[in-house]
């Protein structure tokens, strides 16, 4: 059983493609993705706004998953951001109270710069003291 396309275009072995035209046709995006938009590609035979629809619903389809799939990642990020900075909290509340011998609070202690961050730091340091020297 031959398909003919809404365009008129009766190419034989084109079936599937003039369903989807069919359905972007009738606008019903569901329908088409059903029967292949995003897979097949267009009949050669149908008319020039025929392929030109089809092919502009696939690229909306294919941008509208590609921006979804960014939504996702971006989702996924944040939440594993937060569950760092959560577990870095419950670390830093869990930590042994810092008290010195006299009862007295000691200052909380600060992480440990990254190696190369304190010889940037020291280096700086110098520089400075030796442009203050007399």
């Amino acid at each position: 059983m031959e398909v003919g396309c809404r365009c008129g275009c009766t190419a034989p072995g084109r079936d599937n493609a003039h369903r989807v035209a069919t359905a972007v046709a009738d606008g019903d995006v569901d329908r088409a993705i059903e029967a292949g938009l995003l897979a097949c590609g267009s009949c050669p035979a149908c008319t020039t706004d025929c392929r030109d629809a089809v092919a502009a619903t696939r690229d909306a389809r294919l941008a509208a998953l590609a921006a979804r799939e960014r939504f996702r990642s971006r989702e996924s990020r944040l939440q594993r951001r937060a569950a760092e900075r959560d577990a870095a909290r419950a670390i830093r509340t869990a930590a042994p109270d810092n008290t010195t011998s006299a009862g007295s609070a000691a200052p909380p202690t600060r992480p440990a710069l990254p190696p190369a961050a304190a010889a940037a730091l020291a280096r700086a340091r110098a520089k400075a003291a030796g442009n203050r020297a007399p």
